[in-house]
């Protein structure tokens, strides 16, 4: 079982890495509202990797992969929340809600932010399901294997935005320009514009 754990760490660890939609969203979050929001989004994007793999261990990731109605109505939805998403940080809409909502509020939108990202990108759910089962030795709980593979990649990914947020936060002289913060929610935004055209296309 250590062989698989350590085997599927090397694999997620070098998907964690390769630049993305998450690591732009963190980014974004670090950058435009500091770092407990950069906290909070990766840890809704985490806890949206750790559903997916739960998800993939006991088949529905697989019956998403191999039902082409469920498969699209998950992803139209997810094309159709990132553009929205997208849209609303090119108009700057985000940072107005954030001015009038209270900070523990706003937190929990930056959770619920990357969490929906995440559940929303199939991407996500075909990579578990095509990478999963390969690291699940036989005669052990498939749930519970899925749980600790899932769990061994938010720690990696947690490891990774942790780098992220507080190379932001070093630099937050700078990143804490209003010139700067636009341009994080533009690249942001265009990026899920664009992922979301290209996830319905």
């Amino acid at each position: 079982m250590l062989t698989s754990v350590l085997s599927f760490a090397l694999v997620a660890g070098m998907i964690t890495i390769i630049p993305g939609l998450d690591t732009a969203m963190v980014l974004r979050a670090a950058i435009s509202r500091g770092r407990r929001h950069g906290f909070a989004t990766a840890l809704g994007i985490n806890t949206g990797s750790l559903i997916w793999g739960a998800a993939a261990a006991v088949g529905i990731s697989a019956l998403l992969t191999a039902s082409t109605a469920a498969f699209t109505v998950v992803r139209i939805a997810g094309a159709v929340y990132m553009v929205w998403l997208g849209v609303r940080l090119l108009r700057g809409g985000d940072d107005a809600e954030g001015e009038t909502t209270a900070v523990p509020d706003r937190l929990w939108r930056s959770w619920r932010r990357g969490l929906l990202t995440n559940l929303l990108n199939p991407k996500v759910g075909a990579f578990y399901v095509a990478v999963l089962p390969q690291f699940i030795p036989a005669h052990t709980s498939h749930l519970a294997m899925g749980l600790l593979l899932a769990g061994v990649h938010d720690l990696e990914a947690a490891v990774w935005f942790t780098a992220i947020i507080l190379a932001t936060h070093t630099a937050r002289g700078l990143l804490a320009r209003r010139s700067a913060r636009r341009a994080a929610d533009g690249i942001t935004g265009a990026t899920l514009i664009g992922f979301g055209i290209r996830l319905a296309l």
